[in-house]
């Protein structure tokens, strides 16, 4: 089932952005249009899910912990609307949707939609990680509202530069995409914020995982997954070198 599990993602994901662009149309402004966002795209999600896979668990940022996920061998792993306080600023395109397929204890198929950006990043057919664009010096991307305070010394340590940036699946697509070298966040986030970001960028050929170097694990009993790291293979040493000693201070 593994293809077709490689299409669902991206097709509910692809779907998904779609509503929110025109839920975005439709005249809600602040906060009313990311509360409309957030139910529209995960009462979607879900029954699309539960359609095409009845027996499948879920765990979505918008609803309460279902705990038969954690006897279930297919969990479907979903943010519907990853950045809501951009998608409710008209001007920003940094928003994405999160779809991941967690089955045996692995990531097994992922998509992240930038519907703002017409883009979509998924499993099916990964886009392998391009060469960072033609620029001077490296760029890391972080939260635009919560940047991690260790993020300036592993910076600098690397000659990088920090760059804001909404969405964490925003900023997987852009070093995915080669507009920056490499993604840090520590603090504050869940499972569902990497779980299809790390899938589409570890099957791109980049480096995933906690700031520790641990891989990245879903579907545990506590949903808490507050750090990552993804980046270009060749960077992985370094910028876990710089954060370990980052974090030591």
């Amino acid at each position: 089932m593994a293809g077709q599990d490689h299409r669902t993602a991206c097709e509910l994901a692809r779907a998904a952005g779609d509503l929110l662009v025109s839920v975005r149309e439709q005249g809600a402004i602040g906060a009313e249009l990311g509360r409309l966002g957030d139910v529209a795209s995960h009462d979607f999600l879900v029954a699309a899910i539960r359609s095409r896979h009845p027996g499948d668990a879920i765990l979505s940022e918008e609803a309460v912990d279902d705990r038969r996920r954690l006897t279930s061998r297919r969990v479907w792993i979903i943010d519907p609307l990853d950045g809501t306080r951009e998608f409710a600023e008209p001007s920003r395109d940094d928003w994405s949707v999160h779809v991941a397929l967690w089955e045996d204890g692995d990531i097994v198929a992922a998509a992240v939609a930038l519907p703002a950006r017409s883009v979509v990043l998924c499993t099916e057919a990964p886009t392998l990680a391009r060469a960072s664009r033609m620029r001077d010096g490296l760029k890391v991307v972080v939260s635009r509202t919560r940047p991690p305070e260790i993020a300036s010394r592993v910076a600098t340590a690397i000659g990088a530069e920090c760059v804001p940036m909404g969405s964490a699946g925003a900023k997987t697509a852009s070093v995915i995409l080669g507009d920056a070298d490499a993604y840090l966040h520590d603090g504050g986030q869940h499972e569902w914020d990497s779980a299809a970001p790390a899938g589409v960028a570890l099957q791109a050929g980049l480096h995933a995982s906690r700031l520790n170097g641990e891989p990245l694990a879903y579907n545990r009993d506590d949903v808490r997954l507050p750090d990552i790291l993804v980046c270009r293979r060749e960077l992985a040493p370094a910028l876990l070198d710089a954060i370990a000693e980052a974090r030591a201070r």
